[in-house]
């Protein structure tokens, strides 16, 4: 299975274009869209994009289009939300994969060719306000300079029960339960912790004076791969890691691991065959 993985675009025209651009003209079979996939919450219609409505009016609208243009070509998508969408979008893209222009994937399993494929946007506890897609991690411990999952804001109301007690390791339990996973594909936002997919520019940083974490992926995820190895692991969420790690993916036992968000202005895209994953590359385009 040729397949695209991107993530972090963030609403970005320009992005999107390219990446439209090049499904038209490789036609890969599948492609990953890991989270962060609109524009800013923080800048909802402001100058950042010229669309109030971003999912209906943008993005489904370029995906009917492609759709129609490739016809029986026309890829698997696979798409999440990450920590810097709004909950309140996820209508549109459910309605989206219910008419078959996309698959929506947050917590969820879908089987193609052979593959399991999940998907899963929740990331430990950040520094950011909006909540939507945080939870805490393998227990209620928040890292210096982050903010609880109980404080912030939320396009969605949650039981307060879930936000003080829900955690990533849980939610991973319960999603995979006691399923094989050595021929599935995870679709994550956050990277596993303390990885080459997971570095964060806070050296020389402290607060009160105490040093902020490197690290700020998940070691519920991090865990998880060891101990379940699925094939695959997709990850976004922590812009600048590839350059200053100077990697794009790592293995932990037999599962390889990709990371795709980009700190650049280029779109960064990473190609695979489910066949050779150890000769995928990454493209900035």
């Amino acid at each position: 299975m040729y397949s695209f993985f991107v993530s972090d675009l963030h609403g970005s025209i320009n992005r999107y274009e390219k990446l439209f651009n090049i499904i038209i003209n490789e036609k890969p079979e599948s492609v990953f869209i890991g989270g962060d996939i609109l524009p800013s919450y923080s800048f909802k219609n402001s100058s950042q994009t010229d669309f109030n409505d971003f999912v209906n009016d943008y993005l489904i609208k370029k995906l009917l289009s492609i759709k129609e243009e490739m016809k029986n070509e026309y890829p698997d998508i696979f798409i999440i939300l990450g920590n810097d969408d709004l909950k309140t979008e996820e209508v549109d893209l459910i309605k989206a994969s219910e008419s078959g222009i996309l698959n929506y994937i947050s917590c969820k399993k879908i089987e193609l060719k052979g593959f399991k494929i999940y998907g899963y946007s929740y990331v430990p506890p950040s520094p950011f306000l909006l909540k939507d897609w945080e939870k805490y991690d393998v227990s209620r411990y928040v890292d210096t300079g982050c903010v609880s999952p109980e404080e912030g804001y939320r396009s969605v109301k949650v039981e307060d029960s879930e936000m003080k007690y829900s955690t990533i390791k849980n939610d991973l339990n319960v999603l995979t339960k006691d399923e094989d996973l050595s021929s599935t594909i995870f679709l994550f936002h956050t990277p596993p912790y303390k990885t080459n997919l997971d570095r964060v520019a806070n050296d020389g940083k402290f607060i009160e004076h105490v040093p902020l974490d490197l690290y700020a992926g998940s070691i519920a995820i991090k865990r998880f791969i060891e101990e379940r190895q699925p094939l695959l692991t997709l990850h976004g969420h922590i812009h600048e890691s590839t350059r200053l790690t100077g990697s794009w993916k790592d293995k932990i036992g037999d599962t390889y691991c990709f990371n795709a968000s980009h700190d650049g202005p280029e779109l960064s895209l990473i190609k695979f065959n489910t066949n050779n994953i150890e000769d995928a590359v990454r493209v900035l385009i």
